[in-house]
């Protein structure tokens, strides 16, 4: 489990270790390292998505590690409250980006035609948090679409117990 504190309240995520445990190692590394502290939920899409772990509040794009394996094929889909790795055109790019989604994605996910993206865990407790967040008012900013306007920040994410 991690516990995300944020400007706009808290969540708590269930990791899938077994269905991905590449993604999971990779998101957890970043946890540790407290990474994810300071970044800022970058891209809030109502009735889609809302994306963060990469940006500061300033729109500075943070240094990652190295790009992980696409895990999508595993089975799990894209539905509502469940995390999957952010990633470019490119199938293997996922770095520490991670969206959340707000409804059933089924286009998102691992099939014939679209490899998808790696869904790796759930939002155990605090739904509501991320529908205030996907509520916030978004605008363009230094070049990029859907940016809340007043930034909503991640304050700490840490391993939790279960």
């Amino acid at each position: 489990m991690i516990r995300f504190e944020t400007t706009m309240g808290a969540f708590t995520v269930e990791l899938h270790t077994e269905a991905a445990p590449e993604t999971v190692a990779n998101f957890r590394r970043y946890v540790e390292e407290g990474f994810y502290d300071g970044t800022i939920f970058h891209r809030v899409v109502p009735g889609f998505v809302i994306q963060g772990g990469g940006f500061t509040e300033d729109m500075t794009q943070k240094r990652t590690h190295s790009p992980i394996r696409n895990e999508a094929d595993n089975g799990l889909k894209n539905l509502r409250g469940t995390l999957s790795m952010a990633r470019t055109n490119d199938i293997n790019s996922a770095t520490s980006q991670f969206f959340v989604n707000l409804k059933d994605n089924a286009f998102l996910d691992h099939q014939r035609g679209n490899f998808g993206y790696a869904v790796f865990g759930r939002v155990s407790e605090g739904l509501d948090v991320i529908d205030a967040i996907a509520a916030v008012a978004t605008g363009r900013r230094r070049g990029f679409e859907d940016v809340p306007l007043t930034a909503v920040t991640i304050t700490s994410a840490r391993a939790s117990e279960a």
